[in-house]
Protein backbone atom coordinates (compact mmCIF):
# COMPACT_ATOMS: atom_id res chain seq x y z
CA UNK A 1 0.00 0.00 0.00
CA UNK A 2 1.34 3.42 -0.95
CA UNK A 3 1.80 6.16 1.62
CA UNK A 4 3.18 9.65 2.11
CA UNK A 5 6.73 10.05 3.44
CA UNK A 6 7.98 13.18 5.21
CA UNK A 7 11.64 14.22 5.04
CA UNK A 8 12.31 16.58 7.95
CA UNK A 9 16.11 16.48 7.99
CA UNK A 10 18.49 17.88 5.36
CA UNK A 11 20.11 15.16 3.30
CA UNK A 12 20.71 13.40 0.00
CA UNK A 13 18.15 11.38 -1.88
CA UNK A 14 19.27 8.91 -4.54
CA UNK A 15 18.19 5.76 -6.30
CA UNK A 16 19.46 2.31 -5.43
CA UNK A 17 17.88 -0.24 -7.76
CA UNK A 18 14.10 0.08 -7.14
CA UNK A 19 14.60 1.77 -3.80
CA UNK A 20 15.01 5.34 -2.62
CA UNK A 21 18.09 5.91 -0.49
CA UNK A 22 17.92 8.84 1.93
CA UNK A 23 21.11 9.90 3.71
CA UNK A 24 20.59 12.58 6.37
CA UNK A 25 23.41 15.13 6.59
CA UNK A 26 23.88 17.58 9.49
CA UNK A 27 25.09 21.17 9.30
CA UNK A 28 28.71 20.03 9.59
CA UNK A 29 28.42 17.56 6.74
CA UNK A 30 28.30 14.44 8.91
CA UNK A 31 26.12 11.66 7.57
CA UNK A 32 23.43 10.02 9.67
CA UNK A 33 21.83 6.60 9.41
CA UNK A 34 20.80 5.73 5.85
CA UNK A 35 17.16 4.87 5.26
CA UNK A 36 15.90 2.79 2.32
CA UNK A 37 12.36 3.23 1.03
CA UNK A 38 10.92 0.81 -1.57
CA UNK A 39 9.59 2.93 -4.44
CA UNK A 40 6.39 0.90 -4.73
CA UNK A 41 5.38 2.09 -1.24
CA UNK A 42 5.77 5.80 -2.03
CA UNK A 43 2.83 8.01 -2.99
CA UNK A 44 4.18 11.48 -2.11
CA UNK A 45 7.27 13.00 -0.53
CA UNK A 46 6.94 16.09 1.66
CA UNK A 47 10.32 17.82 2.03
CA UNK A 48 10.92 20.19 4.97
CA UNK A 49 14.71 20.21 5.01
CA UNK A 50 17.22 20.96 2.26
CA UNK A 51 17.34 18.08 -0.24
CA UNK A 52 20.24 17.18 -2.51
CA UNK A 53 19.06 15.14 -5.54
CA UNK A 54 19.91 14.91 -9.23
CA UNK A 55 17.93 14.68 -12.46
CA UNK A 56 18.29 10.89 -12.59
CA UNK A 57 16.48 10.67 -9.26
CA UNK A 58 13.64 12.90 -10.47
CA UNK A 59 13.34 10.85 -13.65
CA UNK A 60 12.97 7.77 -11.45
CA UNK A 61 10.33 9.49 -9.30
CA UNK A 62 8.45 10.71 -12.38
CA UNK A 63 8.30 7.27 -13.95
CA UNK A 64 6.86 5.91 -10.72
CA UNK A 65 4.29 8.73 -10.40
CA UNK A 66 5.77 10.08 -7.15
CA UNK A 67 5.15 13.77 -6.42
CA UNK A 68 7.53 15.82 -4.25
CA UNK A 69 6.22 18.83 -2.30
CA UNK A 70 8.68 21.41 -0.93
CA UNK A 71 8.40 23.70 2.10
CA UNK A 72 10.76 26.54 2.99
CA UNK A 73 12.40 27.58 6.26
CA UNK A 74 9.18 29.32 7.32
CA UNK A 75 7.21 26.09 6.70
CA UNK A 76 5.41 27.64 3.74
CA UNK A 77 4.64 25.53 0.71
CA UNK A 78 6.95 26.68 -2.10
CA UNK A 79 6.28 24.27 -4.97
CA UNK A 80 6.08 20.70 -6.20
CA UNK A 81 7.73 18.31 -8.56
CA UNK A 82 4.81 16.68 -10.31
CA UNK A 83 5.15 13.61 -12.55
CA UNK A 84 3.99 13.82 -16.13
CA UNK A 85 0.23 14.18 -16.21
CA UNK A 86 -0.43 10.61 -17.19
CA UNK A 87 -4.21 10.91 -16.87
CA UNK A 88 -4.67 14.22 -18.68
CA UNK A 89 -6.91 14.09 -21.72
CA UNK A 90 -7.42 16.60 -24.48
CA UNK A 91 -11.19 16.33 -24.10
CA UNK A 92 -11.03 17.29 -20.43
CA UNK A 93 -8.67 20.21 -20.98
CA UNK A 94 -10.93 21.63 -23.68
CA UNK A 95 -13.93 21.23 -21.36
CA UNK A 96 -12.06 22.93 -18.51
CA UNK A 97 -11.11 25.85 -20.74
CA UNK A 98 -14.70 26.27 -21.95
CA UNK A 99 -15.88 26.54 -18.37
CA UNK A 100 -13.09 29.00 -17.60
CA UNK A 101 -13.49 31.41 -20.52
CA UNK A 102 -17.30 31.52 -20.45
CA UNK A 103 -18.03 33.95 -17.65
CA UNK A 104 -21.27 32.53 -16.27
CA UNK A 105 -20.01 28.94 -16.40
CA UNK A 106 -16.91 30.00 -14.47
CA UNK A 107 -18.93 32.03 -12.00
CA UNK A 108 -21.24 29.10 -11.24
CA UNK A 109 -18.29 26.90 -10.27
CA UNK A 110 -16.57 29.69 -8.33
CA UNK A 111 -19.78 30.44 -6.41
CA UNK A 112 -20.03 26.75 -5.52
CA UNK A 113 -16.55 26.76 -4.00
CA UNK A 114 -17.41 29.75 -1.80
CA UNK A 115 -20.80 28.32 -0.84
CA UNK A 116 -19.19 25.05 0.21
CA UNK A 117 -16.44 26.82 2.15
CA UNK A 118 -18.89 29.15 3.94
CA UNK A 119 -21.19 26.25 4.85
CA UNK A 120 -18.30 24.28 6.35
CA UNK A 121 -17.03 27.31 8.27
CA UNK A 122 -20.51 27.84 9.72
CA UNK A 123 -20.64 24.16 10.63
CA UNK A 124 -17.48 24.60 12.71
CA UNK A 125 -18.74 27.79 14.36
CA UNK A 126 -22.08 26.21 15.28
CA UNK A 127 -20.31 23.16 16.69
CA UNK A 128 -18.29 25.28 19.09
CA UNK A 129 -21.14 27.65 19.85
CA UNK A 130 -23.14 24.63 21.04
CA UNK A 131 -20.23 23.79 23.36
CA UNK A 132 -20.04 27.05 25.23
CA UNK A 133 -17.89 29.13 22.85
CA UNK A 134 -19.82 32.26 21.95
CA UNK A 135 -19.49 32.49 18.16
CA UNK A 136 -23.04 33.69 17.49
CA UNK A 137 -21.91 37.13 16.25
CA UNK A 138 -19.63 35.56 13.63
CA UNK A 139 -22.33 33.03 12.66
CA UNK A 140 -24.91 35.73 12.05
CA UNK A 141 -22.51 37.92 10.10
CA UNK A 142 -21.41 35.07 7.81
CA UNK A 143 -25.05 34.09 7.32
CA UNK A 144 -25.67 37.64 6.11
CA UNK A 145 -22.82 37.32 3.58
CA UNK A 146 -23.94 33.97 2.12
CA UNK A 147 -26.89 35.34 0.05
CA UNK A 148 -24.50 37.85 -1.53
CA UNK A 149 -22.58 34.98 -3.16
CA UNK A 150 -25.37 34.52 -5.72
CA UNK A 151 -25.47 38.26 -6.47
CA UNK A 152 -21.77 38.56 -7.34
CA UNK A 153 -21.39 39.10 -11.08
CA UNK A 154 -17.62 38.85 -11.42
CA UNK A 155 -14.66 37.11 -9.76
CA UNK A 156 -13.25 40.17 -7.93
CA UNK A 157 -16.67 40.79 -6.31
CA UNK A 158 -16.93 37.13 -5.35
CA UNK A 159 -13.41 37.16 -3.89
CA UNK A 160 -14.39 40.22 -1.87
CA UNK A 161 -17.31 38.34 -0.34
CA UNK A 162 -15.05 35.36 0.33
CA UNK A 163 -12.58 37.68 2.05
CA UNK A 164 -15.31 39.05 4.32
CA UNK A 165 -16.48 35.55 5.20
CA UNK A 166 -12.96 34.39 5.94
CA UNK A 167 -12.06 37.44 8.02
CA UNK A 168 -15.23 37.07 10.11
CA UNK A 169 -14.53 33.37 10.56
CA UNK A 170 -10.99 34.08 11.78
CA UNK A 171 -12.38 36.53 14.33
CA UNK A 172 -13.92 33.55 16.12
CA UNK A 173 -10.61 31.72 16.51
CA UNK A 174 -9.76 33.67 19.66
CA UNK A 175 -13.03 32.44 21.18
CA UNK A 176 -12.60 28.83 20.07
CA UNK A 177 -8.91 28.34 20.92
CA UNK A 178 -8.00 28.28 24.61
CA UNK A 179 -4.89 30.09 25.84
CA UNK A 180 -3.75 31.59 22.54
CA UNK A 181 -4.51 34.81 20.68
CA UNK A 182 -4.63 34.93 16.90
CA UNK A 183 -5.38 38.60 16.27
CA UNK A 184 -5.21 39.55 12.61
CA UNK A 185 -4.29 36.95 10.00
CA UNK A 186 -0.59 37.22 9.13
CA UNK A 187 1.27 34.96 6.74
CA UNK A 188 4.75 35.99 5.66
CA UNK A 189 5.92 35.34 8.23
CA UNK A 190 3.22 34.38 10.76
CA UNK A 191 3.19 36.75 13.73
CA UNK A 192 2.12 34.28 16.42
CA UNK A 193 1.42 30.64 17.24
CA UNK A 194 -2.10 30.42 15.79
CA UNK A 195 -1.08 32.10 12.54
CA UNK A 196 1.91 29.77 12.28
CA UNK A 197 -0.35 26.73 12.64
CA UNK A 198 -2.84 28.06 10.08
CA UNK A 199 -0.11 28.68 7.50
CA UNK A 200 1.50 25.30 8.01
CA UNK A 201 -1.66 23.17 8.02
CA UNK A 202 -3.19 25.10 5.09
CA UNK A 203 -0.04 24.31 3.10
CA UNK A 204 -0.50 20.61 3.75
CA UNK A 205 -4.16 20.85 2.74
CA UNK A 206 -3.21 22.56 -0.51
CA UNK A 207 -0.60 19.90 -1.33
CA UNK A 208 -3.09 17.11 -0.59
CA UNK A 209 -5.66 18.71 -2.92
CA UNK A 210 -3.01 19.04 -5.62
CA UNK A 211 -2.17 15.36 -5.31
CA UNK A 212 -5.85 14.39 -5.60
CA UNK A 213 -6.23 16.50 -8.75
CA UNK A 214 -3.16 14.85 -10.25
CA UNK A 215 -4.88 11.47 -9.95
CA UNK A 216 -7.79 12.64 -12.11
CA UNK A 217 -8.03 13.97 -15.66
CA UNK A 218 -8.23 17.57 -14.41
CA UNK A 219 -5.50 20.06 -15.25
CA UNK A 220 -4.45 21.71 -11.95
CA UNK A 221 -3.43 24.97 -13.66
CA UNK A 222 -6.96 25.78 -14.95
CA UNK A 223 -8.99 27.25 -12.09
CA UNK A 224 -12.23 29.12 -11.52
CA UNK A 225 -12.22 31.04 -8.24
CA UNK A 226 -8.51 31.87 -8.11
CA UNK A 227 -6.87 33.33 -11.18
CA UNK A 228 -4.60 30.88 -13.00
CA UNK A 229 -0.93 31.75 -12.56
CA UNK A 230 2.24 30.72 -14.30
CA UNK A 231 3.84 29.38 -11.13
CA UNK A 232 1.05 27.75 -9.19
CA UNK A 233 -1.52 24.99 -9.46
CA UNK A 234 -4.48 27.28 -8.88
CA UNK A 235 -7.21 24.63 -9.10
CA UNK A 236 -5.78 23.15 -5.89
CA UNK A 237 -6.38 26.53 -4.23
CA UNK A 238 -10.02 26.34 -5.35
CA UNK A 239 -10.59 22.84 -4.00
CA UNK A 240 -8.71 23.61 -0.76
CA UNK A 241 -11.28 26.31 0.09
CA UNK A 242 -13.81 23.56 0.78
CA UNK A 243 -11.46 21.34 2.77
CA UNK A 244 -9.59 23.84 4.95
CA UNK A 245 -12.49 24.13 7.44
CA UNK A 246 -12.94 20.35 7.44
CA UNK A 247 -9.32 19.22 7.73
CA UNK A 248 -7.04 22.14 8.61
CA UNK A 249 -9.16 24.19 11.01
CA UNK A 250 -10.59 21.25 12.94
CA UNK A 251 -7.08 19.92 13.47
CA UNK A 252 -5.89 23.34 14.68
CA UNK A 253 -8.75 23.72 17.17
CA UNK A 254 -8.28 20.20 18.47
CA UNK A 255 -4.50 20.29 18.90
CA UNK A 256 -4.54 23.63 20.73
CA UNK A 257 -7.49 22.84 22.99
CA UNK A 258 -6.24 19.37 23.87
CA UNK A 259 -2.82 20.90 24.62
CA UNK A 260 -1.13 18.70 22.06
CA UNK A 261 0.51 21.93 20.92
CA UNK A 262 1.77 24.45 23.48
CA UNK A 263 3.74 27.70 23.51
CA UNK A 264 6.96 25.77 23.99
CA UNK A 265 6.41 24.16 20.57
CA UNK A 266 7.08 27.47 18.81
CA UNK A 267 10.08 29.68 18.15
CA UNK A 268 9.10 33.33 18.51
CA UNK A 269 11.67 35.40 16.65
CA UNK A 270 11.95 39.03 15.61
CA UNK A 271 10.81 38.18 12.08
CA UNK A 272 7.94 35.90 13.02
CA UNK A 273 6.78 32.73 14.72
CA UNK A 274 7.56 29.18 13.60
CA UNK A 275 6.84 25.65 14.74
CA UNK A 276 9.90 23.92 16.14
CA UNK A 277 11.08 20.83 14.20
CA UNK A 278 9.73 18.41 16.84
CA UNK A 279 6.36 20.19 16.74
CA UNK A 280 6.26 19.97 12.94
CA UNK A 281 6.57 16.20 13.23
CA UNK A 282 3.82 16.17 15.85
CA UNK A 283 1.44 18.14 13.63
CA UNK A 284 2.27 16.03 10.57
CA UNK A 285 1.56 12.83 12.49
CA UNK A 286 -1.83 14.17 13.60
CA UNK A 287 -2.54 15.30 10.03
CA UNK A 288 -1.76 11.85 8.66
CA UNK A 289 -4.01 10.16 11.19
CA UNK A 290 -6.90 12.53 10.51
CA UNK A 291 -6.76 12.26 6.73
CA UNK A 292 -6.95 8.47 7.12
CA UNK A 293 -10.05 8.62 9.34
CA UNK A 294 -13.23 7.41 7.66
CA UNK A 295 -16.85 8.49 7.61
CA UNK A 296 -19.96 6.83 6.19
CA UNK A 297 -20.60 8.40 2.79
CA UNK A 298 -24.28 9.21 2.32
CA UNK A 299 -24.31 8.63 -1.44
CA UNK A 300 -21.87 5.75 -1.78
CA UNK A 301 -23.22 3.94 1.26
CA UNK A 302 -19.74 2.96 2.47
CA UNK A 303 -16.99 4.38 4.62
CA UNK A 304 -14.39 6.59 2.91
CA UNK A 305 -11.36 8.43 4.27
CA UNK A 306 -11.12 12.21 4.43
CA UNK A 307 -8.29 11.97 1.92
CA UNK A 308 -10.55 10.08 -0.48
CA UNK A 309 -13.25 12.72 -0.06
CA UNK A 310 -10.94 15.17 -1.83
CA UNK A 311 -10.53 12.80 -4.75
CA UNK A 312 -14.30 12.33 -4.92
CA UNK A 313 -14.67 16.12 -5.06
CA UNK A 314 -12.35 16.17 -8.08
CA UNK A 315 -14.39 13.45 -9.77
CA UNK A 316 -17.50 15.57 -9.25
CA UNK A 317 -15.75 18.43 -11.03
CA UNK A 318 -14.84 16.20 -13.98
CA UNK A 319 -18.47 15.09 -14.32
CA UNK A 320 -19.57 18.72 -14.28
CA UNK A 321 -17.08 19.70 -17.00
CA UNK A 322 -18.21 16.82 -19.20
CA UNK A 323 -21.88 17.66 -18.75
CA UNK A 324 -22.69 14.46 -16.85
CA UNK A 325 -23.80 15.88 -13.51
CA UNK A 326 -23.99 19.37 -12.02
CA UNK A 327 -21.27 20.07 -9.48
CA UNK A 328 -22.36 20.52 -5.89
CA UNK A 329 -19.68 21.26 -3.28
CA UNK A 330 -19.08 19.01 -0.31
CA UNK A 331 -20.96 20.24 2.73
CA UNK A 332 -20.31 18.57 6.04
CA UNK A 333 -23.18 16.37 7.17
CA UNK A 334 -21.41 14.93 10.19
Amino acid sequence: MKRTYYLFNPGRLSRKDNTLKFTPVDEEGREGQVRYIPIETVDNLFVYGSLDANSALYNFLGKNQVAVHFFDYYEHYTGSFMPKEYLLSGRMQIAQMKYHIRKEKRMNIARSFIQGAAFNMLKNLRYYNNRGKDTIIQIERIESYVPLILTANDIPMLMGIEGNVRQTYYEAFDKIIDGFVMGNRSKMPPSNEVNAMISFVNSMCYALCLDAIHHTQLNPTISYLHEPGERRYSLALDVAEIFKPILADRLIFSMFNRRQIQKSDFDQKLNGCLLKPAAVKKVVQEWEERTKETIKHRTLGRSVSYKHLIKLECYKLTKHMLGIEEYKPLKMWW
